[in-house]
């Protein structure tokens, strides 16, 4: 099956779905490869010889049991989108700063305590997804990512705003549902800012932001509706491999909408269903 696959020319291996607990030994002989998407199977780790596919572009190791990245897979020059939601990582490999193409991540799901140092050295990262981890903090140093455009940090465990956020006056896209922020300060500063996600945490109302910025969470209706002016409908948050080859904005979001393959039975995230997107 996969020879069939590679028949067509595209450089393009779906192992997704399938039982596997390691990656075989043959696909990292692929050199030429440059999509591969082992999606919900069950990996419990990587070899170090994934570092011959010099050529890929994409990696889909999302939904399996990864506890740790071997130092090969930080040595793909190439690599633009890598997707790891729904893994078992604690941390990321010091070498992960070398992934110097890498423009969209998604740790989605994860036990990410502390924000990975080496991802401060992705100055052209545009897309990080880190919601549902633990993290409680954001350092000092994340302006230095001046690349980033979208950032959700959903379902994590901060009780304030982070001050580190202030300062990234490029980004577009901040979601930070379901944490446990008691209020903000004035997000004016943040003068790109289109989409602010808020929703499910302890606040008594919206921050106060630009008039062009689109809001989700409590009150953000009213005050949408105060300005008497259409809003952008706000992207989703899970990635789309339809969309791979697209334009910037959406190697921003990770695609237009959900992945094929993703956990049995979810349900869209809120972010999603509040602009009326469907499967």
């Amino acid at each position: 099956d996969a020879e069939e696959q590679l028949r067509s020319g595209e450089q393009q291996l779906e192992l997704s779905g399938r039982r596997l607990r390691r990656l075989p030994s043959a696909v990292c002989a692929l050199s030429r490869l440059q999509k591969l998407y082992v999606s919900g199977t069950g990996l419990r780790e990587l070899p170090e010889e994934i570092e011959e596919l010099r050529e890929l572009r994409i990696l889909a190791l999302d939904f399996n049991k990864l506890e740790r990245l071997p130092d090969g897979l930080c040595r793909l020059p190439r690599l633009t989108r890598l997707y790891l939601g729904g893994n078992r990582l604690l941390a990321l490999p010091a070498d992960f700063a070398q992934l110097q193409s890498l423009r969209c991540l998604w740790i989605e799901g994860n036990f990410l305590r502390r924000f990975p140092r080496p991802l401060l050295r992705l100055v052209a990262l545009q897309s990080l997804q880190m919601g549902d981890n633990r993290l409680r903090a954001l350092p000092a140093e994340l302006p230095r990512m001046t690349g980033l455009r979208g950032l959700w940090l959903y379902g994590n465990r901060f009780e304030e705003f982070p001050p580190a956020l202030l300062r990234m006056g490029r980004l577009h896209i901040l979601d930070l549902d379901r944490n446990r922020l008691g209020g903000f300060p004035d997000l004016h500063p943040l003068r790109a800012l289109r989409v602010f996600s808020y929703d499910h945490n302890p606040v008594t109302g919206p921050p106060r932001v630009a008039d062009t910025v689109f809001l989700v969470g409590e009150g953000a209706v009213e005050r949408m509706a105060e300005r008497d002016e259409p809003t952008p409908r706000p992207p989703p948050r899970r990635p789309a491999r339809a969309f791979e080859d697209e334009e910037e904005e959406d190697l921003l979001i990770g695609g237009g909408g959900p992945r094929a393959l993703g956990p049995p039975g979810g349900s869209l995230p809120a972010l999603e269903a509040a602009a009326g997107l469907g499967t």
